[in-house]
C-alpha cells in the first residue's frame, strides 16, 4: 500500500528528474525490473533513451502534474506537457499515467499522451 503523499513525492521527484535533466537521479526511482508498458521494455534504461530523444528534439520540453490519485500500489497522474512547440499555439498535449509501486519505487507505467503530440 502506498500513501497518497509517498506516491505523490515519487511522481513529483521523477518529474524533476526530467525536467531538470538529471536523467540518472532518477535510478533509484524504478525498481531493477520496472516494466514499461507503452515502450515494452523493462529496466529504465530505455526510459531514459526516450527522456534524452524526446528533450533533444524539444529543449524546452517540460511536464507538470495536473493531478495526482493514490489508490493501494498505484499511482496515476495527469500532467501538461509543456515546451513542444505547438504549431497553432493551442493547448499542450496531456500525459496520463499509471505507475505500480513496489518497496516505495516505481515498478511498472501504463501511459497514454492526448492532444498535439510531441511525437
Amino acid at each position: 500500500m502506498t500513501t497518497r503523499e509517498a506516491g505523490s513525492a515519487l511522481v513529483q521527484r521523477m518529474q524533476e528528474c526530467f525536467n531538470t535533466r538529471r536523467f540518472d537521479q532518477a535510478d533509484d526511482l524504478f525498481t531493477p525490473g520496472f516494466f514499461s508498458h507503452p515502450l515494452g521494455t523493462s529496466g529504465f534504461e530505455a526510459g531514459k533513451d526516450a527522456w534524452r530523444k524526446l528533450t533533444a528534439r524539444f529543449p524546452g520540453v517540460r511536464v507538470v502534474a495536473e493531478e495526482i490519485l493514490v489508490d493501494g500500489d498505484k499511482v496515476a497522474v495527469r500532467s501538461s506537457v509543456i515546451g513542444t512547440g505547438t504549431p497553432d499555439g493551442g493547448p499542450h498535449p496531456a500525459l496520463f499515467e499509471i505507475f505500480r509501486v513496489e518497496d516505495g519505487r516505481l515498478a511498472e507505467m501504463w501511459g497514454v499522451t492526448e492532444g498535439p503530440h510531441p511525437g
